[in-house]
């Protein structure tokens, strides 16, 4: 089931399927709107692609289209609701999917063993707050709720690796 959902293909239709739900989230809902709007919950969701891929080819394989696509709906919802956004925010998006094959490499490490994968995981829960905090005034709490979940996934939850896979 899990290499089911961890592929390009299903990647890329999940990926259309929630920038969908976010973009209307972002109209009938204020506080899951508020939520899917933030980089918090996206840092999570590619944190858990990554780590669950099978190689770290697999993980830039496999996040690249789920950011693609979820930019595409996102920003075409918004576009045929008449939604109110900004360049500078589709090109600060779609630089951040061009780099998330990138951060996927990385971040498929950090469940290997020794300090650098443990400075890895430090990295991306430190831009998790410091994004809730600069980009978005400061800490809520389901950034605290996020934060532990991303916690709890890079330092305590153990991931089955197949060793011929890597």
């Amino acid at each position: 089931m899990q290499k089911k959902i961890l592929s390009p293909i299903s990647m890329f239709l999940i990926g259309l399927l929630l920038g969908i739900i976010s973009r209307l989230l972002d109209i009938y809902t204020q506080n899951l709107g508020n939520i899917f709007s933030q980089m918090a919950i996206w840092i999570l969701l590619g944190v858990l692609i990554s780590i669950y891929s099978d190689s770290k080819k697999k993980a830039m394989f496999n996040i690249f289209p789920f950011c693609i696509g979820m930019l595409i709906t996102y920003y075409f919802v918004a576009f045929i609701t008449k939604g109110v956004y900004s360049n500078i925010i589709i090109i600060g998006w779609t630089i951040f999917a061009f780099c998330s094959p990138i951060f996927a490499y990385f971040t498929w490490m950090t469940k290997e063993k020794g300090i650098f994968p443990k400075i890895i995981s430090i990295g991306i829960i430190t831009v998790s707050i410091l994004s809730s905090i600069i980009l978005f005034d400061r800490l809520r709490i389901y950034d605290f709720i996020i934060d532990g979940l991303l916690i709890y996934f890079l330092f305590i939850k153990k991931i089955k690796r197949n060793i011929e896979n890597i």
